[in-house]
């Protein structure tokens, strides 16, 4: 003990080297007491010459192997890091000894686990004495772990010094494959060419582990024991197994991280056809998935087909599924499959012929001219039939390629006449879509808040606010018990103000403690905490409405909504005030600011009469506020914008411009500033970068006949949700709210933004508000700068033109192609010029466009030129 507290390793070896084993024994108890008091704290305080000193004592005076093993298999739970200490005091024990000991141990080991630790002793016991080797697990797992840490390319000569490994390694192949690294399968696939190994088990322990690993993984080990032409052969069976498990995978279409590694896995396995074919559905399947699957698809398809083992039926219906995909690499490689086909076998020209015009339907014009292409170039084997067949698919083609088409087949269509422009078809507008009257019960109330936690619904939040108003007055207890079960769930914390604050309102009402924020109470109601202006208008409206709830002064609010924009009607406005005179109640002041800056202007002398009939100040208030038609409309439009050509603007941004008023409004300021020019908050949750987008829908309804203004005070603010409340919204569609359509159809990382931008656009064309110059010159400004990708443009001017809105997409084209063309087209040129061929031919355009004709009279057959020749004709 004297020796272990001063941590003297060697005097403890000393001393049980000169002690007999009773002796020994007898220093166990104090060892094995003085392990327990110390516990894991304890020993983690001892040096590591005092762990090392106990632990080698206490296994020193474990008398027989059997106590011996028991002690190292489940004795010591904190030992040393180091495990020479282990090797040194069994080195104190007889041969004999040692030899049990090793016997034990693998009894214990069968019957339980065995570890690394246990490994490193029976390994030298066994190389120093000679005694029979253990085949356990743990020990032929432990051996081919320690080899297997060796330095990289030391491997294998250390499995070929290693006089135990010829013993062992079949042992591994059978037992522990996938304990194996591709590196250690490697090394064993050059020890059985030197006949170490069995190559027959090899290729079967390659394929335990590759059945049981994720295909990014399992490539590395397949690729560790390449198959000779016989193995090959004979793993039919267990390649074809892999095959089905990755075609498996392949079909569920997930992202590039599953994909490419499947993918490459079954090109290694390199299936004859033969052995391809009967999972032939799977890959027609993969033809409706995502490109790179159904690239593979198609790849397999083709070599079935080359080798004679794909029927016609099955690569019609390949062309079915792929000539009309929107991906061009896709249908490129599908007509290049059937110019082959038409090559090699000429009879089969009919049939691959009434294939290829698919493509004639195909949006891509370019898609067209190459179907077509391949038409003439093997229209001498196609029979009458299919000659008909094809001058009947040949409709489908534009005008560009019609003339063509008529000279190759001999049909009368585009040959001269005139093709009809397509009606053009835009979004149906509804009308007015009024909003339901107020909440008629404590119930409704809290139906509409729960309404309001989970989404940015205005119609709930006004009415939610109005109930409770109303209902808080009537029956506050009734109101409280109603709201119980919505409580439950609060919303979450934002840096603005937002329409979900009425979860603090209604908290109020009830006497509830504040909600809590980020560990503290969160108190924004009480202390009026907003960022943008309108986020201050809601806060001062959430406030004062918690204000008459418990002064209970007014029995309902002005600013209602009557439309679903927020709008709200004239007349339906001035009974309300004409009622709130009866009972001789004066409005709160931000409740009638927000209804002035709601409520619909109006031209009925009818209404203006009742306004002027009115005698209380507010009453006065709204009959000014309708006699002078509210609020001006202010222009959007940037400074130097050229407005007479913006076709021909400059490359550039062209933010919109956010003037200020010109005059004062006789508004409450916090009403007032939202029609105002928004200036950053100089507080750090305003210093930088956009308002917080999430309130920012509500913004349109608190300006609904201004959506031009709140589009240019909102910028980078301004998503999806709110472009899609802009465009529904009511007032001029002015140059900031073209603007957002025409930055969030370019911008690279707008999302799903761009899909609004797209809806947007169409609806502002079906209320006749949409500027086609005005967006075609900011849409060319903002590519030629860089700030849009031309990509992006083509993407969403087309899904806007597949909606039948041909006439629409061709006049923001027609006005937006000379700039892009001008000296050296932009990116995408081709692209574009495309989506305008289909565009014009389809709306009947005419007239010319220099800038078109001189792309078309250069020389070449790039895309770009190609296109502009066939708009050109169409034109023409």
């Amino acid at each position: 003990m004297a020796l272990v507290e001063a941590g003297d390793v060697p005097g403890v070896l000393r001393a049980l080297g000169e002690l007999g084993a009773e002796r020994r024994a007898a220093q166990l108890p104090e060892l094995t007491a003085r392990y327990e008091e110390l516990g894991f704290p304890g020993w983690l305080k001892l040096t590591y010459e005092q762990r090392v000193a106990l632990a080698s004592a206490r296994l020193g005076c474990q008398v027989t192997p059997d106590a011996a093993a028991r002690h190292l298999h489940s004795g010591g739970r904190y030992v040393p890091a180091h495990d020479d200490w282990m090797v040194d005091v069994v080195d104190l024990f007889p041969v004999a000894w040692r030899t049990e000991l090793v016997a034990r141990l693998d009894e214990q080991v069968r019957e339980g686990s065995g570890s690394q630790r246990l490994y490193l002793v029976v390994d030298h016991i066994v190389r120093t004495t000679g005694c029979p080797m253990p085949e356990s697990d743990y020990f032929v797992r432990g051996w081919l772990r320690k080899h297997s840490c060796a330095p990289s390319g030391g491997l294998l000569e250390r499995l070929r010094q290693d006089p135990l490994a010829p013993a062992l390694l079949p042992l591994v192949l059978e037992r522990s494959p996938r304990s194996l690294t591709s590196q250690a399968l490697s090394a064993l696939c050059t020890l059985a060419a030197e006949g170490m190994v069995d190559r027959a088990a090899l290729v079967r322990c390659t394929f335990a582990i590759v059945a049981g690993q994720h295909p990014a993984a399992a490539i590395h080990f397949w690729q560790a024991v390449p198959l000779t032409a016989d193995e090959h052969a004979r793993t039919a069976p267990e390649r074809a197994a892999l095959t089905e498990k990755l075609l498996v995978c392949l079909l569920q279409d997930g992202g590039p991280k599953t994909i490419t590694p499947a993918v490459a896995f079954l090109r290694a396995l390199a299936l004859t056809p033969a052995e391809k074919a009967p999972f032939l559905r799977d890959y027609v399947a993969m033809l409706d998935l995502s490109s790179p699957v159904a690239s593979y698809g198609q790849e397999v398809l083709r070599e079935l087909d080359e080798a004679g083992l794909l029927e016609d039926d099955v690569l019609s219906e390949a062309c079915e599924r792929v000539l009309l995909r929107p991906e061009k690499k896709l249908v490129r490689a599908q007509l290049s499959w059937l110019d082959r086909v038409a090559r090699r076998v000429p009879a089969r020209a009919d049939r691959m012929l009434a294939d290829a015009a698919l493509a004639f339907g195909h949006p891509d014009v370019s898609v067209q001219e190459r179907a077509l292409r391949l038409v003439a170039r093997h229209l001498k084997n196609a029979g009458d039939p299919v000659r008909a067949e094809l001058r009947t698919a040949a409709a489908s083609l534009g005008p560009g390629l019609s003339a063509r088409a008529a000279e190759l087949l001999g049909t009368e269509h585009g040959t001269g006449a005139e093709r009809s422009a397509e009606a053009e078809v835009l979004p149906f507008l509804p009308g007015p879509r009024p909003v339901r009257g107020p909440a008629g019960t404590a119930s409704e109330v809290a139906q509409e808040l729960a309404v309001v936690l989970t989404d940015d619904d205005v119609v709930a939040f006004e009415r939610a606010l109005d109930g409770l108003v109303r209902h808080a007055r009537l029956d506050r207890a009734a109101l409280c018990r109603a709201l119980e079960p919505v409580m439950r769930r609060e919303p979450g914390a934002h840096r603005d103000c937002g329409q979900s604050d009425l979860y603090d309102v209604a908290a109020a009402v009830r006497g509830d403690e504040p909600r809590k924020a980020y560990g503290l109470p969160h108190r924004r109601i009480s202390h009026g905490e907003a960022i943008s202006p309108p986020g201050k208008l809601l806060m001062a409206r959430l406030m004062e409405a918690l204000d008459v709830i418990e002064s209970g002064a007014q029995p309902f609010l002005l600013a209602l909504p009557t439309h679903v924009t927020g709008a709200v009607d004239a007349g339906v406005l001035v009974e309300r005030v004409a009622e709130l005179e009866r009972m001789r109640v004066e409005p709160a002041p931000v409740d009638l600011a927000q209804a002035l800056l709601r409520v619909t202007p109006t031209a009925d002398e009818q209404v203006r009469r009742a306004a002027g009939d009115l005698r209380s100040d507010a009453g006065r208030r709204l009959a000014s506020w309708l006699r002078e038609g509210g609020l001006p409309h202010q222009d959007s439009t940037p400074e130097k914008w050229p407005a007479a050509d913006p076709a021909d603007a400059p490359p550039g941004r062209w933010e919109p411009a956010h003037p200020g008023p010109d005059h004062d409004i006789p508004l409450p300021p916090v009403a007032a500033a939202v029609f105002g020019t928004y200036e950053r908050d100089r507080s750090p949750e305003g210093s930088y970068g956009p308002y917080d987008a999430y309130a920012a829908p509500y913004w349109v309804a608190q300006l609904p006949h201004h959506r031009d203004k709140v589009a240019a005070h909102a910028k980078d603010s301004v998503n999806g949700r709110m472009l899609a409340r802009l465009a529904e919204a009511d007032g001029p569609a002015g140059y900031a709210l073209h603007w957002q359509i025409a930055w969030k159809i370019g911008y690279p990382w707008a999302g799903r933004d761009r899909d609004a931008a797209v809806d947007a656009l169409l609806l502002l064309a079906a209320q006749g508000q949409l500027d086609g110059r005005l967006l075609a010159g900011q849409l060319q400004a903002l590519i030629r700068n860089g700030s849009s990708s031309p990509k992006r443009v083509v993407d969403g001017l087309r899904a806007a033109a597949g909606t039948g809105a041909y006439a629409t997409v061709w006049s923001v084209l027609e006005a937006a192609l000379p700039a892009l063309l001008r000296g050296t087209p932009v990116r995408e040129a081709g692209a574009l010029l495309a989506l305008a061929v289909e565009c014009a031919s389809r709306c009947a355009a005419k007239g010319r466009i220099p800038e078109v004709e001189a792309v078309a009279a250069r020389t070449g057959s790039s895309q770009t030129v190609k296109h502009a020749r066939l708009l050109r004709d169409v034109l023409s």
